[in-house]
């Protein structure tokens, strides 16, 4: 029940609009197998347990996202591991300013972990990366503030305000 609607109104609305263009919802698993009846207890019975979903629903993505938060102020994040390491960024911007063009570059990288290990990265994803780069550059002391802000932050601290000569960290 829990997949079929977001809440236990659009849960109910929902097995009411089947059942009103002559489809019978038949709960297949769960604490209401079988065929649902919209009328008398069966309908008292049915907003129980969607209402019950739902808040089963709620506290898992709470817990979720308590887990993301907890993780994140450990400095552990998920997703994919970077495949454009900074070793890789160094030699392609050496090799950039010795007049290499990216597409002569690409083949001489190898992707170190990952999925794609032993393999060489798209142009698009050097290309990407080239991009990240040239805009942490442009605002290093936006990126300073930042790091420091994050520093004081695990030190148990809440960073002061800014002054009109410091710049706001990147968001």
């Amino acid at each position: 029940m829990k997949r079929l609607g977001r809440d236990a109104a659009e849960l109910t609305a929902l097995a009411d609009h089947l059942t009103a263009h002559g489809l019978v919802l038949e709960m297949l698993a769960g604490p209401l197998p079988g065929i649902y009846d919209p009328t008398g207890p069966g309908k008292l019975l049915f907003a129980f347990f969607a209402a019950m979903a739902e808040t089963e629903r709620e506290n898992i993505r709470e817990s979720t996202l308590e887990g993301l938060d907890t993780a994140a102020r450990k400095g552990k994040h998920g997703g994919r591991p970077p495949v454009i390491t900074d070793d890789m960024l160094h030699t392609v911007l050496r090799r950039r300013a010795n007049g290499e063009s990216v597409e002569q570059i690409q083949p001489d990288l190898i992707i170190p972990t990952g999925k794609r290990k032993g393999r060489s990265p798209s142009v698009a994803s050097i290309y990407r990366a080239l991009a990240e780069h040239a805009k942490r550059e442009a605002y290093p002391e936006a990126i300073e503030a930042a790091h420091a802000d994050f520093a004081a932050l695990k030190a148990g601290e809440l960073p002061g305000p800014r002054t009109a000569d410091q710049p706001e960290p990147a968001r």
